[in-house]
């Protein structure tokens, strides 16, 4: 385990690397992109053709994907940078977690059949944890019938349920509800 460790941080190093590199790219893309479609540059001259010819194939397919979701497709650029940060950062946050795993698993299978006992243990409340939190994300931006939230709600209906049943529905801030007649 001691010999695979610098080699998945070397790993994780260099997909930093790539991704800062991508990411960088690809601001410069949105922002050639947004120069373009406003026409800050010149439709006319040869970077306009250029975006027109090499960039907008490629972001062809982000584009179509934010006209069916309702945006707007000048900003098609800006979301492809953004999916790029959003994955990197998780891509990188699952690595070092695999690394961790993997180092307190070896570290609990050197300290007995207790030790591992406990680590299955923490590792069933981590994940109870973290499907708690999509929960609450889920009900915020209502997307609860997405097989990852179904998921979450299933892991964590035993605890949520019974609590549900002994308190009180929520109502509205009169407050709020004033604002919004407004």
């Amino acid at each position: 385990m001691t010999t695979l460790l610098p080699i998945f941080d070397s790993a994780i190093y260099a997909l930093r690397i790539v991704l800062l590199v991508v990411g960088a790219v690809l601001l410069v893309i949105a922002i050639l992109d947004w120069a373009v479609r406003t026409r800050r540059i010149n439709p006319f001259s040869p970077v306009a053709r250029f975006c027109r010819r090499v960039i907008d194939p490629i972001l062809a397919p982000i584009e179509a994907r934010v006209v069916r979701s309702g945006g707007i497709p000048s900003q098609a650029p800006w979301w492809g940078l953004a999916s790029v940060v959003v994955t990197g950062v998780l891509l990188i946050v699952l690595l070092q977690w695999i690394r961790s795993a993997a180092v307190s698993i070896t570290f609990a299978a050197s300290e007995g059949g207790m030790r591992v006992a406990a680590l299955v243990l923490e590792s069933a409340f981590e994940v109870l944890k973290f499907a708690l939190i999509v929960r609450v994300i889920v009900s915020w931006i209502g997307m609860r019938y997405s097989w990852w939230a179904r998921m979450a709600y299933s892991l964590t209906d035993w605890i949520v349920k019974p609590i549900a049943r002994v308190l009180p529905p929520m109502q509205p801030c009169p407050l709020v509800a004033r604002g919004a007649h407004r």
